[in-house]
């Protein structure tokens, strides 16, 4: 089924519209990358703003995750009824306004309300940006997926460095930087925006996307992935430090390795999936992915360790883009319900990774925490195998 990309954009042919939309759907990605860029040097502020303690903060970030999760299961309703344009528009405008609001909270109540609003607007625009992902890759029949996913990668590390070139280099505030940050979102916003998808599914569906059949396992499979990301996004810099004694100067090369590895093997993942098929993509990375854990485990020199971080980046890399394009080819749930479904499950590996890790290593070690990880990584290795056996038949 070929969805109408072209409803609001007559005046322009359908090669030309094709084009403007994949790059439209690249763009909602890099303002999305941009904006999570932008707030992640507020949290200090906040912290400062409101006079609270570390533990106080860490409550006060769960409701990002828990805004999130209660956002993404019916995301997908809203993008069928509305379309992805609607819905992405809306939710970009909320971001950049929320990132200013942030930066004038002056009451702990106030921080839960906005954190727990921005996680939800989050969360909707993880959703639907993957939606019409799906629907473009689809409607194109070429693989576009990883690309797609590189460019938040991208928007992460413009507005990083931005950020720290306005606060560093001209001194200027938080509140002044978050502006120009927001001005550079709604502008990227406003030109893209009339590309975005007047369609936001094939339809049907429950208000909220419960996930069955074969998207639970493709939900699994990107919960896993999920969740070796954020833990080693959280828990490499205390490994290097804590199990392995580097200086705490070198506690971030770890995560930078692995950040590096995703984001050129996601710039150029694409053309691989498209040369060597994507069931060996997600089999050969998986095994790399594991050799880097068994390196981190067993290996003794530092140049191994690094290595360990960046073969895990390689092999997870292109894991979750492979597996969010075959949810547009699955017959058991409308894109529009699978997406959520499947980026709610992911979610969850986000927000309990860390969390795990942190009792595995309290009740055992580090090494074994890690080793864990390396029999996820196995797990998703089988699952992968059983979902494409699934396909197959």
């Amino acid at each position: 089924m070929k969805f109408n990309l072209f409803r609001a954009q007559k005046n322009i042919s359908p090669q030309k519209l094709q084009s403007m939309t994949e790059h439209s759907t690249r763009a909602i990605f890099f303002i999305n990358g941009f904006g999570v860029a932008t707030w992640a040097p507020l949290v200090p502020v906040l912290r400062e703003k409101l006079s609270i303690t570390e533990d106080t903060l860490g409550l006060l970030l769960l409701c990002i995750g828990i805004g999130s999760l209660l956002a993404m299961p019916i995301a997908g309703s809203f993008a069928a009824k509305f379309g992805c344009r609607k819905v992405l528009t809306s939710a970009a405008i909320l971001f950049a306004a929320i990132l200013f609001l942030i930066c004038n909270l002056s009451t702990l109540t106030m921080a839960v309300i906005t954190l727990l609003m921005f996680g939800a607007v989050m969360g909707c625009l993880d959703v639907v940006m993957n939606i019409q992902a799906v629907i473009v890759e689809k409607n194109s029949g070429r693989r576009l997926m990883s690309g797609m996913h590189a460019m938040w990668s991208v928007g992460g590390f413009v507005g990083a460095g931005l950020f720290g070139v306005w606060v560093g280099f001209f001194n200027l505030t938080p509140l002044i930087s978050t502006i120009i940050a927001m001005i550079i979102m709604l502008a990227f916003l406003s030109f893209f925006s009339k590309y975005f998808l007047s369609t936001g599914g094939d339809g049907g569906g429950s208000i909220i996307a419960i996930p069955r059949g074969i998207v639970i396992f493709i939900g699994l499979i990107a919960c896993i992935a999920y969740l070796v990301e954020g833990a080693i996004m959280d828990w490499s810099g205390v490994f290097l430090t804590t199990a392995r004694g580097f200086d705490i100067s070198l506690a971030g090369v770890g995560f930078t390795m692995f950040s590096a590895a995703m984001f050129i093997m996601r710039l150029i993942g694409d053309r691989i999936v498209q040369a060597i098929g994507q069931k060996i993509v997600v089999i050969v990375g998986s095994l790399i992915s594991f050799t880097g854990f068994m390196l981190l485990i067993f290996a003794e020199s530092q140049i191994l360790l690094y290595a360990g971080f960046f073969l895990i980046g390689i092999g997870s890399a292109n894991i979750v883009p492979v597996f969010f394009s075959l949810i547009g080819k699955q017959k058991v749930m409308p894109i529009n319900m699978a997406v959520p479904a499947v980026s709610t499950i992911a979610y969850a590996g986000i927000l309990i990774g860390p969390a795990v890790i942190g009792f595995l290593a309290h009740q055992t070690s580090l090494y074994f925490a890690f080793g864990f990880l390396a029999a996820l990584v196995a797990l998703q290795l089988i699952i992968s195998t059983y979902v494409y056996k699934i396909f197959t038949t």
